[in-house]
């Protein structure tokens, strides 16, 4: 999804022609979020066939999440807070480019081509994406500091980490897809309360109307968006090796999941850490 921005006179639009992803460098400033904090789980949909329009994403060429520095360096904070008792943030998304999010317009516009509408839009009429507000010309996204996220937890009995129920998946189109919907009560809403007090802790807001989509609210690029590929080529600065340590922490080993493939870890029982509602 992509929250709607019409921008301004003072927007900016960093792009240049299609070249190969080692040639288009991005700016300092931006990081891959593994460099910075390797425990946090990566489910990356766009460059592979399990997302809403249901195909690799333009622009996508990489299983990799990136961000402002600034923004990658709040998520790390988050990410100790939970790794400390026992959970793990999960990202689905971080900085987009431009041809991404113009990939998603053109779709929006195809209505002929909905695969996807059982799984990820169900109840809303595809020809109405854009005045509800589901699908927009220009994404936050695209200015290096918003990321999709959600927690997950080490399941003892299946010995993996699992995604905390949130009412709906990521990128489900529906107002039971917004952060405080009534009708998301129980379990479900102290699950997204407790990533939206962690994210706000951090300096992050959230969209109202997406409960996994969050922008560092004193986000470096305000009023520009780039458009650069989701690639370790495109950076400036690399932040330790090409492939992300298996790091140590407390003694508790884990290991990086892509998409539907699955790793195994120990961790420590979790202590709570549930706000009430």
């Amino acid at each position: 999804m992509t929250d709607v921005n019409n921008g301004s006179t003072a927007d900016r639009l960093i792009s240049g022609p299609t070249r190969a992803v080692g040639e288009v460098k991005a700016l300092a400033e931006f990081v891959a979020v593994s460099d910075i904090a390797p425990t946090i789980l990566h489910d990356v949909r766009y460059c592979v066939g399990g997302n809403f329009i249901g195909r690799p994403v333009n622009g996508y060429p990489e299983r990799l999440c990136i961000l402002t520095r600034p923004a990658a360096e709040a998520l790390k904070a988050v990410q100790s807070e939970l790794w400390a008792n026992g959970y793990t943030l999960k990202v689905y998304d971080g900085y987009r480019p431009q041809r991404a999010v113009d990939e998603f317009v053109a779709w929006a516009k195809d209505l002929d081509d909905q695969p996807m509408k059982v799984e990820y839009y169900p109840g809303v009429d595809k020809g109405q994406l854009f005045t509800d507000g589901y699908i927009a010309e220009k994404s936050g996204h695209s200015r290096g500091s918003t990321v999709d996220l959600t927690i997950a937890e080490y399941g003892e009995e299946t010995g993996e980490w699992e995604s905390l129920d949130m009412g709906t998946d990521f990128d489900f189109f529906d107002v039971l897809s917004h952060t405080m919907n009534p009708e998301v009560g129980g379990q479900q809403r102290r699950n997204r309360l407790l990533l939206k007090t962690v994210m706000e802790a951090a300096g992050f807001v959230n969209l109202p109307v997406e409960w996994w989509h969050y922008t560092l609210q004193s986000e470096p690029y305000p009023d520009t968006y780039f458009d650069f590929p989701v690639a370790r080529g495109a950076l400036t600065q690399q932040n330790g090796s090409s492939k992300s340590p298996r790091p140590v922490v407390r003694q508790t080993t884990h290991s990086t999941s892509y998409g539907n493939t699955r790793e195994k870890a120990a961790v420590s029982r979790p202590r709570p850490l549930r706000p009430s509602v």
